[in-house]
């Protein structure tokens, strides 16, 4: 098998990345609230407003360093998949945003 057999060509992607308050809401927020946990709860265990926490659970609100902490420590798995998934999110977002204006900016290369 090449190494190479299952690259990802990330330009031609045209589905933007999970959210990943989003993400939280879907895939998580469900087992909490099996747990019988209200978004009030979670909110007070993260130490954020409930307006917070269903902004970012809407995608309208980033996930900032603090709060991948925090929700890296309520779900376990620490701040890094919060954090790479926000900056992923964004990358996106401004390279959309942004297309007009990229496509005049050269890449330099050193041969």
């Amino acid at each position: 098998m090449k190494s190479d057999e299952f690259a990802v060509e990330r330009d031609k992607i045209t589905r933007a990345p999970v959210h990943p308050g989003v993400f939280f809401e879907r895939n998580i927020l469900p087992e909490f609230r099996r747990q019988n946990r209200t978004i009030g709860e979670i909110a007070t265990l993260l130490n954020v407003s409930r307006q917070t926490l269903h902004r970012v659970m809407a995608g309208e609100g980033s996930v900032t360093p603090d709060t991948a902490v925090r929700l890296g420590k309520l779900c376990g798995n620490g701040p890094d998949l919060w954090l790479n998934m926000q900056a992923r999110y964004d990358a996106w977002e401004a390279t959309h945003r942004l297309v007009n204006e990229l496509k005049k900016i050269p890449t330099l290369r050193e041969d």
